[in-house]
């Protein structure tokens, strides 16, 4: 539903995300960490913690290109506990450079991204064999909304931050509507009110929502481009590094 109407104020808490490292297949590999607490429910594609739900705490984990493990959930549950995440949460998987994320905020609204187009492809396609050579890829997509939302509303959301993410790659010159492993996830509160009802790009915080995924989309999707001109995979070094972890991956300016 793309219905707008009046939402009761809300203050919107400040969104932390954490970069941690950790050494896997001989390198040092990066993730980040939102650690948000009681209080949200999420919608999402992740491999762990996937569908509805209170949800604590996100995780995106950088993994090697050519990533070989047939348990993706129980690694990166593996990787929440190394990080002292407890209750319930999200993972989420890239071969991309998790250090390059963006992010983007409007109206209270956040989204952060990270992004690798490795793969680029049109969701409905003739069918074709797999590639012979592996790329780094996908497109995740972390949007945190400071209100309650309904479950039908939730799922609008969901089905926003897709549409804006193919408005951004088109906009960025890319011929696709993402890659084949795309995963986006979206957080909203629990309590503090009625719930809104709807998400569409329409809607008072579906259109935040659209806006900040598109920006921070956008500005991941020309990166990468940048990247890729003379692109041997993401930077590995063999050992973690004082400047592997930062507190506050969000501190700098938006985009």
């Amino acid at each position: 539903m793309n219905e707008q109407r009046a939402a009761e104020p809300v203050t919107a808490p400040k969104v932390t995300v954490r970069r941690a490292a950790r050494i896997e297949d001989g390198a040092c590999r990066h993730l980040l960490v939102w650690r948000a607490g009681p209080g949200w429910r999420t919608a999402g594609s992740g491999v762990l913690g996937g569908g509805i739900g209170e949800r604590h705490w996100v995780l995106n984990a950088q993994v090697r290109a050519g990533y070989g493990r047939l348990d993706p959930a129980e690694h990166l549950a593996e990787l929440a506990a190394a990080q002292g995440l407890t209750g319930p949460g999200t993972g989420l998987m890239t071969a991309a450079e998790v250090d390059a994320c963006t992010w983007a905020e409007d109206g209270g609204v956040t989204a952060v991204v990270t992004t690798g187009i490795g793969v680029p492809v049109w969701a409905a396609a003739p069918a074709v064999p797999a590639p012979a050579a592996y790329v780094p890829g996908t497109i995740n997509i972390l949007a945190v909304v400071p209100a309650p939302v309904s479950d039908a509303g939730l799922l609008n959301l969901l089905t926003t931050a897709t549409e804006a993410k193919v408005q951004a790659l088109l906009e960025a010159g890319y011929d696709c509507s993402g890659t084949p492993s795309d995963a986006v996830c979206v957080a909203v509160r629990t309590g503090g009110g009625p719930p809104e009802p709807f998400g569409g790009p329409r809607s008072h915080w579906g259109s935040r929502l659209a806006r900040a995924v598109h920006r921070a989309v956008l500005a991941g999707a020309l990166a990468d481009r940048g990247r890729r001109a003379g692109w041997d995979g993401p930077p590995t070094h063999p050992a973690t590094l004082p400047g592997c972890a930062c507190d506050d991956v969000l501190a700098g300016k938006a985009g």
